[in-house]
Protein backbone atom coordinates (compact mmCIF):
# COMPACT_ATOMS: atom_id res chain seq x y z
CA UNK A 1 0.00 0.00 0.00
CA UNK A 2 1.47 3.31 -1.11
CA UNK A 3 2.43 6.11 1.78
CA UNK A 4 -0.62 8.60 1.33
CA UNK A 5 -2.97 5.62 0.57
CA UNK A 6 -1.79 4.38 4.09
CA UNK A 7 -2.38 8.15 5.42
CA UNK A 8 -5.89 8.22 3.91
CA UNK A 9 -7.04 4.58 4.99
CA UNK A 10 -5.45 6.02 8.54
CA UNK A 11 -7.66 9.12 8.29
CA UNK A 12 -10.48 7.13 7.79
CA UNK A 13 -9.90 5.02 11.21
CA UNK A 14 -9.23 8.22 12.87
CA UNK A 15 -12.25 9.73 12.01
CA UNK A 16 -14.99 6.97 12.12
CA UNK A 17 -13.30 6.25 15.95
CA UNK A 18 -13.45 10.49 16.91
CA UNK A 19 -17.44 9.90 15.74
CA UNK A 20 -18.08 6.58 17.61
CA UNK A 21 -16.49 8.45 20.64
CA UNK A 22 -18.50 11.61 20.38
CA UNK A 23 -21.43 9.48 20.17
CA UNK A 24 -22.35 10.61 16.51
CA UNK A 25 -22.14 6.83 15.77
CA UNK A 26 -23.94 4.57 18.35
CA UNK A 27 -23.08 1.25 19.40
CA UNK A 28 -25.15 -1.16 17.44
CA UNK A 29 -26.14 1.23 15.46
CA UNK A 30 -25.56 0.67 11.40
CA UNK A 31 -23.14 2.73 9.84
CA UNK A 32 -24.02 5.52 7.33
CA UNK A 33 -24.23 4.27 3.65
CA UNK A 34 -20.82 3.56 2.37
CA UNK A 35 -21.23 6.70 -0.13
CA UNK A 36 -22.06 9.00 2.17
CA UNK A 37 -19.12 8.00 4.91
CA UNK A 38 -17.25 8.43 2.17
CA UNK A 39 -18.04 11.86 0.87
CA UNK A 40 -18.37 12.85 4.83
CA UNK A 41 -14.69 11.84 5.18
CA UNK A 42 -13.71 13.13 2.18
CA UNK A 43 -11.80 9.92 0.48
CA UNK A 44 -12.96 7.04 -2.00
CA UNK A 45 -14.93 4.13 -1.29
CA UNK A 46 -12.05 2.12 -1.90
CA UNK A 47 -10.21 3.88 0.83
CA UNK A 48 -13.20 3.97 3.33
CA UNK A 49 -13.25 0.22 2.81
CA UNK A 50 -10.02 -0.16 3.86
CA UNK A 51 -10.02 1.93 6.94
CA UNK A 52 -13.75 -0.16 7.82
CA UNK A 53 -11.81 -3.56 7.43
CA UNK A 54 -8.29 -2.18 9.54
CA UNK A 55 -11.30 -1.43 12.82
CA UNK A 56 -13.39 -4.69 11.67
CA UNK A 57 -9.52 -6.15 12.79
CA UNK A 58 -9.70 -4.43 16.07
CA UNK A 59 -13.17 -5.85 16.92
CA UNK A 60 -14.81 -1.33 16.54
CA UNK A 61 -16.73 -2.28 13.69
CA UNK A 62 -18.98 -5.75 13.36
CA UNK A 63 -19.53 -6.86 9.47
CA UNK A 64 -23.52 -8.16 8.86
CA UNK A 65 -23.62 -9.86 6.12
CA UNK A 66 -26.39 -8.24 3.54
CA UNK A 67 -26.68 -5.51 5.34
CA UNK A 68 -24.80 -2.31 6.62
CA UNK A 69 -22.30 -2.69 9.13
CA UNK A 70 -22.36 -2.08 12.57
CA UNK A 71 -20.44 -0.36 15.65
CA UNK A 72 -19.70 -2.94 18.07
CA UNK A 73 -19.82 -1.55 22.32
CA UNK A 74 -16.54 -0.56 23.64
CA UNK A 75 -16.19 -3.56 25.76
CA UNK A 76 -16.04 -5.74 22.60
CA UNK A 77 -13.04 -3.82 21.06
CA UNK A 78 -10.22 -6.04 20.97
CA UNK A 79 -7.53 -3.22 19.04
CA UNK A 80 -5.28 -1.85 21.98
CA UNK A 81 -4.70 1.33 19.16
CA UNK A 82 -8.59 1.75 19.47
CA UNK A 83 -9.25 1.10 23.13
CA UNK A 84 -6.41 3.11 23.95
CA UNK A 85 -7.45 6.12 21.79
CA UNK A 86 -11.19 5.81 23.64
CA UNK A 87 -9.04 5.30 27.65
CA UNK A 88 -7.89 8.71 26.37
CA UNK A 89 -11.20 10.23 26.13
CA UNK A 90 -13.17 12.61 28.27
CA UNK A 91 -15.66 10.28 29.63
CA UNK A 92 -13.86 7.29 29.87
CA UNK A 93 -11.32 9.22 32.17
CA UNK A 94 -11.51 7.79 35.86
CA UNK A 95 -12.07 4.15 34.47
CA UNK A 96 -9.15 4.59 31.70
CA UNK A 97 -7.21 5.88 34.94
CA UNK A 98 -7.05 2.93 37.28
CA UNK A 99 -7.34 0.47 34.11
CA UNK A 100 -4.03 1.67 33.36
CA UNK A 101 -2.34 1.87 36.95
CA UNK A 102 -3.59 -1.65 36.75
CA UNK A 103 -2.04 -2.38 33.70
CA UNK A 104 1.56 -1.19 34.94
CA UNK A 105 1.31 -3.24 38.20
CA UNK A 106 1.33 -6.05 35.38
CA UNK A 107 3.75 -4.94 33.29
CA UNK A 108 6.02 -3.10 35.31
CA UNK A 109 6.63 -5.23 38.01
CA UNK A 110 6.94 -8.07 36.11
CA UNK A 111 9.36 -6.27 33.45
CA UNK A 112 11.48 -5.28 37.37
CA UNK A 113 11.78 -8.83 37.74
CA UNK A 114 12.92 -9.75 34.54
CA UNK A 115 15.38 -6.85 34.54
CA UNK A 116 17.42 -6.87 37.78
CA UNK A 117 19.43 -10.38 37.55
CA UNK A 118 20.07 -8.53 33.53
CA UNK A 119 20.74 -5.28 34.68
CA UNK A 120 24.59 -4.15 33.52
CA UNK A 121 26.87 -1.24 34.28
CA UNK A 122 25.45 0.39 31.58
CA UNK A 123 21.84 0.39 32.81
CA UNK A 124 22.47 1.44 36.09
CA UNK A 125 23.82 4.21 34.85
CA UNK A 126 21.11 5.15 32.97
CA UNK A 127 19.05 4.70 35.73
CA UNK A 128 21.20 7.13 37.60
CA UNK A 129 21.13 9.75 34.91
CA UNK A 130 16.95 9.68 34.83
CA UNK A 131 16.43 9.81 38.66
CA UNK A 132 19.14 13.02 38.77
CA UNK A 133 17.26 14.68 35.92
CA UNK A 134 13.68 13.91 37.50
CA UNK A 135 15.19 15.22 40.98
CA UNK A 136 16.52 18.47 38.71
CA UNK A 137 13.60 19.01 36.61
CA UNK A 138 11.06 18.74 39.91
CA UNK A 139 13.40 21.56 41.83
CA UNK A 140 12.75 23.82 39.16
CA UNK A 141 9.08 23.33 38.06
CA UNK A 142 9.76 21.68 35.22
CA UNK A 143 6.83 19.25 34.68
CA UNK A 144 7.64 17.81 30.85
CA UNK A 145 11.19 17.35 31.82
CA UNK A 146 10.09 15.23 34.70
CA UNK A 147 7.71 13.46 32.54
CA UNK A 148 10.38 12.37 30.05
CA UNK A 149 13.41 11.60 32.64
CA UNK A 150 10.47 9.56 34.14
CA UNK A 151 9.38 7.64 30.75
CA UNK A 152 12.89 7.37 29.95
CA UNK A 153 13.34 5.41 33.77
CA UNK A 154 11.12 2.80 33.04
CA UNK A 155 11.91 2.52 29.41
CA UNK A 156 15.71 1.50 30.60
CA UNK A 157 14.12 -1.21 33.12
CA UNK A 158 11.87 -2.55 29.74
CA UNK A 159 15.20 -2.57 27.89
CA UNK A 160 17.15 -4.69 30.48
CA UNK A 161 14.22 -6.99 30.76
CA UNK A 162 15.40 -8.23 27.63
CA UNK A 163 11.81 -9.43 26.04
CA UNK A 164 11.01 -8.09 22.85
CA UNK A 165 7.01 -9.08 23.37
CA UNK A 166 6.91 -7.01 26.72
CA UNK A 167 8.43 -4.01 24.99
CA UNK A 168 6.06 -4.68 21.75
CA UNK A 169 2.96 -4.77 24.25
CA UNK A 170 3.81 -1.73 25.99
CA UNK A 171 4.68 0.11 23.01
CA UNK A 172 0.73 1.49 22.07
CA UNK A 173 0.60 2.48 25.65
CA UNK A 174 3.39 5.55 25.41
CA UNK A 175 1.16 8.37 24.61
CA UNK A 176 -1.67 7.14 27.18
CA UNK A 177 1.24 6.99 29.91
CA UNK A 178 2.91 10.26 28.56
CA UNK A 179 -1.16 12.05 29.24
CA UNK A 180 -1.37 10.48 32.50
CA UNK A 181 2.57 10.98 33.64
CA UNK A 182 1.93 14.87 32.45
CA UNK A 183 -1.39 15.36 34.98
CA UNK A 184 0.01 13.60 37.61
CA UNK A 185 3.38 14.93 37.49
CA UNK A 186 1.85 18.56 37.93
CA UNK A 187 1.46 18.21 41.31
CA UNK A 188 4.01 18.99 43.40
CA UNK A 189 3.53 16.04 46.36
CA UNK A 190 2.93 13.58 43.53
CA UNK A 191 6.92 14.22 41.79
CA UNK A 192 8.22 13.98 45.67
CA UNK A 193 6.87 10.58 46.26
CA UNK A 194 7.89 9.52 42.71
CA UNK A 195 11.66 10.46 43.15
CA UNK A 196 11.16 8.46 46.49
CA UNK A 197 10.13 5.26 44.87
CA UNK A 198 12.57 5.96 41.76
CA UNK A 199 15.03 5.84 43.96
CA UNK A 200 14.02 2.64 45.87
CA UNK A 201 13.53 0.94 42.62
CA UNK A 202 17.30 2.02 41.25
CA UNK A 203 18.69 0.52 44.76
CA UNK A 204 17.15 -2.86 44.45
CA UNK A 205 17.85 -3.02 40.90
CA UNK A 206 21.58 -2.47 41.96
CA UNK A 207 21.45 -5.64 44.31
CA UNK A 208 20.08 -7.65 41.08
CA UNK A 209 17.38 -9.64 43.11
CA UNK A 210 15.03 -10.48 41.40
CA UNK A 211 12.56 -10.28 44.23
CA UNK A 212 14.15 -6.79 45.68
CA UNK A 213 13.07 -5.14 42.54
CA UNK A 214 9.62 -6.18 42.11
CA UNK A 215 8.90 -5.74 45.67
CA UNK A 216 10.14 -1.86 44.87
CA UNK A 217 8.29 -1.25 41.74
CA UNK A 218 5.07 -2.71 43.46
CA UNK A 219 5.68 -0.36 46.12
CA UNK A 220 5.98 2.11 43.39
CA UNK A 221 2.75 1.42 41.63
CA UNK A 222 0.74 1.38 44.91
CA UNK A 223 1.88 4.74 45.77
CA UNK A 224 1.04 6.11 42.12
CA UNK A 225 -2.48 4.83 42.55
CA UNK A 226 -2.88 6.37 46.10
CA UNK A 227 -1.60 9.48 44.42
CA UNK A 228 -4.23 9.13 41.72
CA UNK A 229 -7.02 8.70 43.71
CA UNK A 230 -5.89 11.38 46.55
CA UNK A 231 -4.99 14.06 44.42
CA UNK A 232 -6.23 13.91 40.86
CA UNK A 233 -9.85 12.01 41.25
CA UNK A 234 -10.52 13.30 44.21
CA UNK A 235 -11.11 10.59 46.42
Amino acid sequence: MKPERVSRTQSVVDGLLDAIIAGRLVAGETLPAEADLATLLGVSRLTLREGVRLLQAQGVIVPVPGSRHRVAPVDEWTGLEAVVRYSRSGGARRRSSLDLIDMRVMFETGAAELAAPKCTPAHLAQLTTHLEKMRSAHAHGDVPGFVDADLAFHDVIFAAADNRILVASVRPLTAMLEDSRSETSSVRDIREHAIVEHAAVLDAMRTGSADAAREAMVSHMRQTRADLLHYVLGE
